[in-house]
């Protein structure tokens, strides 16, 4: 198979032989999949400055198998430059869609929401609901949609002023004096209605996420946090898993 003009972003690379990368990217039309790139590490190399996160591509390759030998990538946009925080947030979504998406499965609108997503952790100091958003988008594309809006057990609507519990492939349920973990209606209203602006509906969002994707990776941590030095400023933002 021959690939063409794919409009692409590098998730994550590594080495490969002597001189060669890995490639994970993440793929308009063709989804999640890793490329060999041949040479890739060579000093003088054309793809060496193009090969890495955050740069929308154009990228073609070719082959069979599990691993096509990349063939040609060029630049379709200027590079993101995420600094600071917003590096970290950028190369946690990275992470996420690496673990969690299958290879080959094509998500458009994902595309089009990570790339959204990165040009908002650039251009805002408030990422934590660029964070949760996205989390929640990524479930519903993944065939996890949190059902937010209505109790599964009452089948009545959430109200603002309760307390509930969320239960992984269960959902939404009155909070019933149990030390497990609760969430007031007015956040799962809030996450649901994508207006995440008050300080409590942004906390308990974010405990509801790491509990969520928690779950559907089985409690594998997420490796973003040590990225950066300050352990608590990360733990604020991703969801760790510890």
């Amino acid at each position: 198979m021959r690939v063409q003009n794919q409009a692409a972003y590098v998730l994550h690379t590594r080495p490969y032989r002597e001189s060669s990368l890995l490639v994970d990217i993440f793929s308009r039309e063709h989804g999640r999949l890793t490329l060999v790139g041949k040479g890739a590490r060579r000093l003088k190399s054309p793809r060496r400055g193009l090969i890495m996160p955050f740069q929308p591509l154009l990228l073609g390759w070719a082959g069979k198998g599990e691993m096509p030998v990349l063939t040609h990538a060029d630049a379709s946009g200027r590079a993101l430059f995420l600094m600071g925080h917003a590096r970290v947030c950028g190369f946690y979504l990275n992470e996420l869609l690496a673990r969690l998406l299958h290879r080959h499965d094509s998500h458009a609108a994902l595309y089009e929401l990570y790339e959204r997503s990165l040009q908002d952790l650039r251009d805002t100091n408030n990422r934590e609901p660029v964070l949760r958003l996205f989390e929640k988008y990524l479930l519903r594309e993944l065939g996890y949609a949190l059902e937010l809006e209505t109790d599964a057990v009452s089948r009545q609507p959430v109200q603002p002023e309760g307390q509930y519990e969320y239960l992984p492939q269960f959902g939404v349920r009155a909070a019933n004096g149990t030390q497990g973990q609760t969430f007031a209606g007015s956040t799962l209203l809030a996450l649901a209605q994508d207006r995440l602006r008050d300080e409590q509906a942004i906390r308990e969002s974010k405990q509801l996420m790491r509990m969520m994707i928690g779950h559907y990776l089985d409690g594998k941590p997420l490796h973003s946090r040590r990225l950066f030095p300050n352990r608590a400023s990360v733990a604020e933002l991703v969801d760790d898993g510890d």
